[in-house]
């Protein structure tokens, strides 16, 4: 029988932004396929495994819920199912990133409970099978499993072309406001559009923040900002505090803005949080 791990793992789960989003289409299953590059940031939420008899699930934030409604409590289901084992280990999850904010927190708290509970059993999973298992999950959850800090996402944002070699070289700082939008809402809002255009890859590893003001875009921005006034002046606000480039990341509400100078970045993020704005500023990992 596999000896287990017997000493506490940890895995951190790292947010993610969107460089640019496009909604091309409605599909026949009721999601929608999109264009997006998706990039990593190191603003992270940390899962704890601990041996225990059974399996338990803690949240640190009291408004989570810790049942099935949690991602992290499916895929570790899921996985028990695939494995035809019951899992054991009190998993315990320190809630840090803003959740309904388009930063992809719940997918990568469920990515990093199935690194963390296969590191337990010391076994490994076919990569194909891996991913069916993580896209069954969510569309996000299979880039967070990625070991590329960037990749081009199509389909419903589960299929990845993996940008190894790219390099972001800007400073980041993200704007998360007080009021969470469901993805749901976002979908219903948005209009698909009827040609793609330069593909988003292209656009982004360029990395010229003049060409990114031109061409890249979030198709969530427009139906959005109509309903939230409040995020157009924020995007708005990173502009007028030095931004090259600012966005809404996902289906929002968080926003983030693109810096070239660290030290326009740190004074935006400083009066971010004056202003009472959840914040993060920072360079994504190499």
């Amino acid at each position: 029988m596999r000896k287990l791990e017997e000493q506490p793992l940890v895995q951190l789960a790292p947010a993610k932004i969107n460089l640019g989003l496009r909604v091309l289409r409605r599909r026949p299953d009721g999601y929608h396929d999109i264009e997006t590059v998706l990039l990593r940031i190191p603003w992270t939420d940390r899962l704890t495994l601990t041996p225990a008899d059974r399996f338990t699930f803690t949240c640190s934030d009291p408004a989570l819920p810790t049942d099935e409604r949690n991602l992290c409590v499916r895929a570790a289901g899921r996985l028990a199912n695939l494995l035809h084992q019951p899992l054991t280990g009190w998993l315990h999850l320190d809630k840090r990133v803003p959740y309904g904010a388009g930063l992809g927190s719940g997918s990568s708290d469920a990515a990093a409970t199935l690194q963390l509970l296969l590191r337990q059993q010391r076994t490994s999973l076919a990569p194909d099978v891996l991913h069916r298992l993580a896209a069954d999950l969510g569309s996000d959850v299979p880039f967070f499993l990625l070991p590329a800090p960037a990749a081009l996402a199509t389909g419903r944002g589960e299929q990845l072309q993996p940008l190894s070699a790219y390099q972001f070289p800007f400073h980041l700082v993200v704007l998360v406001p007080s009021f969470r939008i469901a993805t749901a809402e976002a979908y219903r809002l948005v209009q698909p559009r009827a040609s793609q255009g330069p593909s988003l890859a292209e656009i982004v590893t360029s990395n010229d923040p003049e060409r990114w003001q031109r061409e890249l875009q979030n198709d969530f921005e427009a139906p959005l900002f109509a309903r939230y006034p409040e995020l157009k002046a924020l995007k708005q606000w990173l502009r007028q505090r030095g931004a090259a480039y600012a966005a809404l990341s996902g289906s929002g509400s968080a926003l983030f803005g693109v810096f070239t100078e660290r030290s326009l970045a740190e004074a935006a993020a400083i009066a971010a949080r004056q202003r009472g704005l959840q914040c993060w500023q920072g360079q994504p990992d190499a």
